[in-house]
């Protein structure tokens, strides 16, 4: 279980770090390295999840959207300096139950 959340965060951290150092080449005119740097770190994201030992692709990608969730809510707190709310925690929650039903609750 360690493995799989500890896959989901990395996997979380290489999107949104990806994502925003490309955010800052196209959006806030930062350097080309920037982006190149950000393109390389998405495509290290879309490899990251495959090396979960769930079974199934939407499972697993559907469980890594919450997590994702959590994940950018912290990264707005810690990068952007944006205070999550009241609702930003309670739907962090909600997400994190969602995860935790997708991945772990008995099947047959």
């Amino acid at each position: 279980m360690f493995y799989a959340i500890a896959l989901f965060i990395f996997a979380g951290f290489a999107e949104i770090g990806g994502g925003y150092l490309v955010w800052l080449w196209l959006r806030e005119s930062r350097p080309l390295w920037f982006g190149v740097i950000g393109a390389l770190i998405l495509i290290g994201y879309g490899i990251i999840p495959t090396l979960q030992k769930f079974p199934s692709f939407g499972r697993v990608y559907a469980a890594y959207g919450g997590v994702f969730i959590i994940l950018a809510v912290l990264w707005g707190w810690a990068i952007d300096k944006k205070t999550p709310d009241l609702y930003d925690w309670i739907g962090a929650l909600i997400c994190l139950l969602g995860v935790s039903i997708i991945l772990w609750a008995p099947r047959h």
